[in-house]
């Protein structure tokens, strides 16, 4: 049975810039460089002021869409190997959230792990999160922490720093030729 909550309902938004800024920030972060500079802050700033209210929501839609991926390929890794996705990933993603309160206030991470357990059943998690309400400026970070958490930890499932980014890129160029 369809859910209305299902992958095939939600808009993919603009994956290519939510990979870039993850893959962005797993570099910076294997590069020792944990904290945002001025000048990089600016940077960033100004390319979401120019991206207006409607490229921000592609990319929101976007950071939800690489969510799904990244926990849809998890879960066929982890059934591989006769493991319940949701019981390896979850708990660990929860405590190192709790180990980020600057970054993920505490009100956020159950909101970040039902957003995870949507994806591992197989729902989209945009349109989980939407029956909530809409999304605040407070779940912005939390959103792209929990990315930037699960490219990571697939990172170092297969002990290869690219492989998150080249696994969605590889998809993004398939979905290309397809069309």
């Amino acid at each position: 049975m369809s859910s209305p909550y299902g992958p095939q309902h939600a808009p993919a938004g603009d994956v290519g810039t939510a990979l870039m800024m993850i893959d962005s920030r797993l570099r910076s972060i294997r590069e020792g460089r944990t904290e945002t500079d001025a000048e990089q802050q600016e940077l960033i700033e100004h390319f979401a002021a120019s991206l207006g209210r409607q490229g921000a929501h592609d990319v929101l839609n976007g950071t939800c869409t690489l969510i799904y991926m990244f926990m849809m390929w998890l879960r066929e890794a982890h059934e591989d190997h006769g493991k319940d996705v949701i019981e390896y990933v979850v708990p660990s993603l929860v405590a190192t959230m709790r180990m980020m309160p600057k970054s993920v206030r505490p009100e956020a991470v159950p909101t970040m792990a039902g957003l995870v357990i949507a994806a591992g059943t197989g729902l989209s998690p945009n349109l989980w999160r939407q029956q909530y309400g809409d999304w605040t400026r407070e779940e912005m970070t939390p959103l792209e922490v929990t990315a930037f958490l699960l490219a990571e930890h697939i990172n170092r499932i297969t002990d290869d720093p690219d492989f998150a980014t080249r696994m969605v890129t590889r998809a993004l160029t398939t979905a290309e030729e397809e069309d």
